[in-house]
This record gives structure tokens, C-alpha cells and sequence, in this order.
């Protein structure tokens, strides 16, 4: 899989921290797919006593997913995708898969994309927003807080001009309870 180019498809904290070196990246969509926080996360944003929650993406029929695709640098692919594995695949909750994703201008490329098992016990679909906002509020787990994970993620799709209504409503939600708790 570390052919050249190499392209990944970032819909959370890829878009704002890949760990990789880019070559190019754009606007990107990808059809199917819904990001929404549907994993439990027992590592960076939570733990296994008291799991976070992360983003990732759920298979939907006639979703759609905006995010950022990344070309790595050329002579990176292995590197790259040795790192994405240890950073992505931690619990095996994530699938690695190659999707066609169209570029904002139009071009079309296969990138390595990250997608939810939904068999996996870390799966949480369906889970209401009120419920994921709790969690999010006070998760904190390798990487740090689970709320400083969204209000990275809803900074830097506004950033580049995407707008994701859950996630912009999470955001104002956890800050609520933030704020209550101060």
C-alpha cells in the first residue's frame, strides 16, 4: 500500500495535526461516509476505566464526508504509513482502506482512509449528542483532553471552510458544561 503518490484522507485530527510530511493537500469529499463521534477512545482521548470519545467514520448511505487530503512527500510513503498504522490502528478499532475521494478541484485520487469498525466493541453509533457532549467534557487520555480534540477539530474545518452542524453544536455544548463546572 505504499505506492507513490500517496494520498491520505484526514477528517479529525489528521486535518490539523498529520504527524507526516505533505507534499499538497486539499479540500477533499468522500462519498459513503459520516464523520461523527462514534468511537470510544481508550488511549489518546480517554482511557479504558474512563474512555473519550474520537471521531471517525461511519458507513451511510448517501453520506458524505468533507475533510482534507494529504499527498505525502515523495520517499515518505513507508514511513508514513509505519506511522499512521501505530497511530491509528492502536486498538484496532480503525479500518485501513483505500477510497476514491474527489479533490475541490475536481481530481480524484485513492487515498488511505481510516474508517470505524462497526463490530468493534469501541464502536458507539447512534449515541445522542447530549451523551457524547458529557463524555467529551471530561475525557482526557494520552493525547490529552477529549474536549481539546473537538475544539481543535471544529477550529480547523472552519478554518478551511467546512462546516460540521453536530460538531459546531458539541463544541458550544461542551464549553456549556465547561463553563458550569468553572
Amino acid at each position: 500500500m505504499t505506492h507513490s503518490p500517496l494520498w491520505v484522507f484526514g477528517y479529525g485530527s489528521l486535518i490539523w495535526n498529520p504527524e507526516f510530511p505533505v507534499a499538497e493537500q486539499a479540500v477533499a469529499r468522500l462519498d459513503g461516509y459520516h464523520r461523527s463521534f462514534c468511537m470510544h477512545s481508550i488511549h489518546h482521548r480517554g482511557t479504558e476505566e474512563d474512555p473519550g470519545l474520537v471521531l471517525a467514520l461511519d458507513a451511510v448511505d448517501g453520506g458524505v464526508c468533507t475533510g482534507v487530503a494529504f499527498r505525502v512527500e515523495t520517499g515518505q510513503e513507508t514511513p508514513t504509513i509505519d506511522a499512521l498504522r501505530e497511530r491509528e490502528l492502536v486498538s484496532s478499532a480503525y479500518l485501513e482502506t483505500v477510497c476514491p475521494v474527489e479533490l475541490a478541484d475536481g481530481r480524484l485520487v485513492d487515498a488511505v482512509t481510516y474508517i470505524v469498525d462497526p463490530d468493534h466493541v469501541q464502536y458507539c453509533g447512534s449515541m445522542a449528542l447530549e451523551a457524547q457532549a458529557q463524555i467529551i467534557s471530561q475525557a482526557v487520555g494520552g493525547r490529552g483532553p477529549n474536549d481539546e480534540y473537538l475544539f481543535n477539530t471544529v477550529e480547523h474545518l472552519s478554518q478551511i471552510g467546512i462546516t460540521d452542524a453536530d460538531l459546531s453544536w458539541l463544541a458550544q455544548r461542551v464549553r456549556e458544561i465547561g463553563n458550569a463546572h468553572a
